[in-house]
């Protein structure tokens, strides 16, 4: 009889290891899925948190406020260029009064009627910080694209259209009839050059307050023309 107690007493202790072995196991899976989740609630210092996961939110941009032009001042309108405000006038529509702006385009002799209300088409002439940047870009060599010319001829039309002065300036660069890189021109591409050239040059003239032929000396010598026009003189 006592053997048999014996027996059942190695038996539990075998039991109880077993038990203890299988609750550690379990334990330390826990503790290492508890190592691998990132907190991202807030923590008490005193606290260890193995990674803290901080969620950033994107702000909104704030409404900015809408600039209001008055009379002789001049403004860029993408698809026509240079013009000057010579009229703020109003107009009844519809049992609606609506307040517009007449600029004229000298170049292009045009006036056109733009409400106030859509005003976002229209941007102030450049300051002459970015007129120098425009100079700078101008004397940069031009780059040389491989894709078909419509494709290209597309590209260039939309810059020109974009109103951004930068993008106008590339035009004209890249499209420079006296450089070495691009010799001849079709008759598409000289279009195009003189449309940016023209649009570039009003812009200059507006900012700069100098005379139309001192603005083309300045642009020609950032391009490098007035040295092609002496060697051949």
């Amino acid at each position: 009889m006592p053997k048999i107690k014996k027996v059942k007493k190695v038996k539990k202790i075998k039991k109880v290891k077993k038990v203890k072995k299988i609750v550690e196991k379990k334990t330390k899976n826990k503790k290492e899925k508890l190592s691998e989740i990132k907190i991202s609630k807030p923590v008490n210092k005193n606290t260890y948190t193995p990674e803290v996961k901080i969620e950033i939110k994107k702000i909104k941009k704030q409404p900015s406020e809408k600039r209001l032009y008055e009379i002789k001042n001049f403004v860029i309108y993408p698809k026509h260029g240079v013009g000057k405000i010579i009229a703020i006038e109003k107009a009844t529509i519809g049992q609606i009064e609506i307040q517009f702006y007449k600029i004229f385009i000298e170049k292009e002799k045009l006036t056109l009627t733009v409400p106030i209300n859509q005003q976002v088409y229209l941007r102030p002439i450049s300051s002459i910080n970015q007129i120098n940047k425009c100079i700078s870009i101008l004397k940069t060599k031009p780059k040389i694209k491989r894709s078909m010319w419509s494709r290209r001829a597309q590209e260039y039309d939309q810059k020109i259209n974009s109103g951004k002065i930068y993008e106008l300036a590339e035009v004209v660069k890249d499209l420079n009839k006296n450089s070495d890189i691009i010799a001849d021109q079709s008759y598409s591409e000289r279009q195009l050059f003189e449309k940016a050239y023209e649009r570039l040059k009003s812009e200059f003239e507006a900012v700069l307050k100098i005379s139309p032929e001192d603005v083309s000396k300045k642009m020609d010598k950032a391009l490098g023309r007035n040295q092609n026009i002496t060697e051949t003189e």
